[in-house]
């Protein structure tokens, strides 16, 4: 079993990677949970697979589970899907001493933490991340939100979970794409902060060669977050290195309407891009690019998507790293070192 600590004075949790930990989530959580009433939060495609075993586990260890399915998709995480797990919360006679549970991939665990943030000014939330890009990103670090339609995650706020539980033996079972999807986050965090994991990756090359690690690989990439987030909970400074790729990634969300390319593949395709960026500018050692490039292709991502500068132009106006005309971007001067620099939009309007 690894368990790492994020270190966030009063809102430090533990982060727990062992395999089989999904049928022990009820006794891992338990003790930090003030109450007994606990909302499952999951989709569609996540409760027949698990729903039974999680709700199982939280009643051996003297919990009140109550499950709540969403659509499975993006297009749950909005605020129409909020206020419907409100209500059915509401409903369902939650207090202050309640808890939520999120139980699924990054659009649950977003979705579900926004409603423990907000349903009664806050109640206790844990995350089970099913998702290969959900174990390694989105659980870990406090970020929930919805997607407006003006654009992805512009409702939101931070707050932590009160544990994450996560079981490597669930990623057995996704599908190639939902695989590849997050080891766009796994190749980011060597591009941004560790060459070691980048090269190890590199020499694994498949999923089948990832898998027989994964326990290890997924271990390093939230120790890097967790470094991360404790050093800059808030976003302002460090934590904006966990950006890179994706603000061009949000451009190619958006002009397809969150419907062609999963985020996943448009922050492959956005690294390659700010790459090649840096490259041009001089910011960033010559042949990085090709070497993401050429690692990503090995994991069926894509390394390039076509958007118009409008697009660009569209999404970056409400990008949440605007600083009125300008924005951080993140930029690579070589693999494993990453730094955010504050240019003019103007600058990446038409770099498609």
């Amino acid at each position: 079993m690894a368990t790492l600590r994020v270190n966030l004075g009063k809102r430090s949790y533990d982060i727990v990677n062992e395999p089989g930990a999904l049928a022990r989530c009820g006794q891992l959580a338990a003790p930090l949970l003030r109450g007994k009433k606990t909302f499952v939060v999951t989709d569609a495609h996540v409760a027949p697979r698990y729903g039974e075993t999680v709700l199982e586990s939280l009643r051996q260890a003297g919990l009140e589970p109550k499950l709540l399915t969403v659509p499975a998709g993006e297009a749950s995480k909005s605020p129409e899907m909020l206020a419907r797990l409100w209500e059915q919360m509401a409903a369902g006679g939650v207090t202050r001493s309640d808890s939520v549970v999120a139980l699924g991939g990054g659009v649950v665990g977003d979705l579900a933490g926004f409603a423990a943030a907000t349903i009664l000014r806050g109640v206790d939330f844990v995350q089970i991340p099913t998702t290969l890009l959900a174990q390694v990103d989105s659980s870990v670090g406090g970020k929930v939100a919805v997607d407006l339609l003006a654009g992805k995650n512009l409702a939101g706020s931070f707050y932590q979970p009160r544990l994450v539980v996560m079981d490597p033996d669930v990623l057995e079972s996704l599908p190639d794409r939902v695989f590849s999807d997050g080891m766009a986050e796994v190749i980011k965090y060597g591009c941004i902060w560790d060459e070691a994991l980048f090269a190890r990756l590199e020499a694994l090359g498949s999923r089948r060669a990832v898998m027989a690690e994964i326990a290890e690989i997924t271990t390093a990439c939230c120790d890097i977050k967790r470094q991360v987030v404790e050093q800059d909970e808030h976003d302002t400074g460090l934590r904006l290195l966990l950006n890179f790729g994706h603000t061009f990634g949000h451009v190619y969300e958006q002009a397809y309407h969150y419907e062609t390319y999963t985020h996943g593949e448009a922050v492959a395709a956005g690294m390659v891009a700010a790459a090649r960026l840096g490259e041009e500018t001089g910011r960033t050692e010559a042949g990085t690019a090709a070497r993401i490039a050429a690692l990503l292709e090995r994991f069926r991502l894509p390394t390039e998507i076509a958007a118009s500068a409008e697009d660009c132009r569209r999404a970056m106006n409400l990008d949440k790293k605007s600083l009125g005309g300008d924005i951080r971007f993140v930029f690579l001067p070589r693999i494993g070192r990453a730094e955010a620099v504050r240019l003019p939009k103007s600058d990446l309007f038409g770099r498609l």
